[in-house]
């Protein structure tokens, strides 16, 4: 509510109305006393038809998609029914948006007639907004500023609750595995060419007692000249594994309070979100832990898209933390990370902020037990990186998305290039 209830055109008419009353005495002309008491009515009368007139109010909103990735626009939708007895003119409506979205959130609001007859006015208002920031972000409440049919009075006021948005990190899109020769498309070949993945995978063994007749391979069986009944072999699904460092100590203390506020931490849940959407395009069963070892989010199989888009929404609100360190993962990998089809060590992508020569010497050991072991750092120290690469893994800095992309490609290239030699 504004603490003056009246318009320009109400403040003009309270002014005329005064000058009006002592005009009527000054130079005692009667006519003045009345244009003055008929001023007077008219503006009690409309800060009255807004203040105490009783008004039913309530506003529908929903986001149009109902999830948002930073860099994306949605659509805010917004269905407010107002139910008045009396007739209100045309106002503005804004809509409170949060730090991190922005967006054109106010316009006109149309006049509404009485609803003694129609009952309530229902007014559709949409609007688009952009998303800076990830995390769950409310939008709302609306608030309109209404006039009385003369102009008058004007109130402001709230109507309904704000509703949470959540953002998630973007998801940017990297180069693929399987066009590349070599250990980079190894582990998820070796796997899936083995066994066919998507087929029956059926082998021939020899009859046994209570072996159902349905089962019997006709073909083998006479290849052999005794019965054969079929035999399904397992599938196994090749394994990746993402590892997110969230200890406070290598981060700016902005990551720990709020999801948004550190731009080195929001770069790195934006290269594990695109990495995991890669992987899991590429085949790969992902898991998304902690340096410790929790997950972040349940394991995404391969090509479940429902699955990457739920990793997102998991990813929206993860901050940094104050315990953690390169030594909680370097015991919780130590054993190999196998796919159980092959033998075979599936991908490690450890990505962190302030990535020190110890860090480096700590995570050594884990490089020898993938086939694909990534390093990602947002603000390594200067020989963390070679110590790392001279460990075995392959390394690269990122700053910005666009770093990301290139250094994807490089890390991806360069074991490509290994095994071409």
């Amino acid at each position: 509510m504004s603490r003056w209830p009246l318009t320009a055109r109400g403040t003009g008419a309270a002014l005329l109305a005064f000058a009006a009353f002592i005009g009527a005495h000054a130079f005692q002309v009667t006519e003045l006393l009345y244009v003055s008491a008929l001023l007077t009515v008219a503006l009690v009368g409309s800060v009255a038809t807004l203040y105490l007139v009783r008004r039913t109010e309530r506003v529908e909103r929903f986001f149009e998609p109902d999830v948002g990735a930073v860099g994306s626009d949605l659509d805010v939708h917004l269905r407010v029914e107002i139910r008045s007895p009396l007739p209100t003119a045309q106002g503005r409506w804004h809509d409170r948006l949060p730090d991190g979205i922005t967006g054109d959130a106010d316009g006109v609001f149309p006049q509404t007639g009485s609803g003694m007859r129609a009952g309530s006015r229902a007014v559709d208002l949409q609007y688009p907004v952009t998303l800076h920031r990830r995390g769950i972000r409310s939008i709302g409440p609306i608030s309109v500023a209404s006039t009385d049919p003369f102009g008058f009075a004007r109130r402001r006021h709230a109507i309904g609750r704000a509703l949470p948005l959540t953002i998630t990190p973007a998801v940017v899109a990297l180069g693929p595995l399987s066009d590349l020769p070599g250990d980079v498309g190894g582990t998820r070949h070796a796997a899936t060419d083995q066994l066919g993945q998507g087929s029956d995978n059926l082998v021939p063994r020899h009859y046994m007692p209570g072996d159902s007749m349905r089962r019997i391979h006709w073909r083998a069986s006479a290849h052999r000249d005794e019965l054969m009944v079929r035999q399904e072999e397992q599938e196994t699904t090749p394994a990746a594994v993402i590892a997110l460092d969230r200890a406070s100590a290598r981060w700016h203390v902005e990551a720990t309070r709020a999801p948004g506020a550190d731009p080195a931490f929001e770069l790195a849940v934006c290269a594990c979100a695109s990495i995991a959407a890669r992987l899991v395009h590429e085949g790969y069963l992902v898991s998304v832990i902690d340096f410790d070892g929790t997950p972040l989010s349940d394991p995404v199989d391969g090509g479940d898209v429902a699955g990457i888009e739920q990793l997102a929404i998991d990813l929206a609100q993860v901050t940094a933390r104050r315990d953690g360190s390169t030594e909680d993962l370097a015991a919780l990998l130590g054993s190999p990370i196998t796919d159980g089809a092959t033998g075979t060590i599936g991908p490690l992508i450890v990505i962190g902020g302030r990535l020190s020569s110890a860090d480096a010497t700590a995570l050594a050991p884990l490089a020898h037990r993938s086939a694909m072991p990534v390093l990602l750092a947002t603000m390594p120290a200067p020989d963390a990186l070679a110590d790392a690469a001279a460990a075995g893994w392959r390394v690269a800095a990122i700053a910005t998305e666009d770093d990301l992309v290139d250094a994807w490609t490089e890390v991806v290239e360069r074991g490509a290039r290994r095994v071409a030699r």
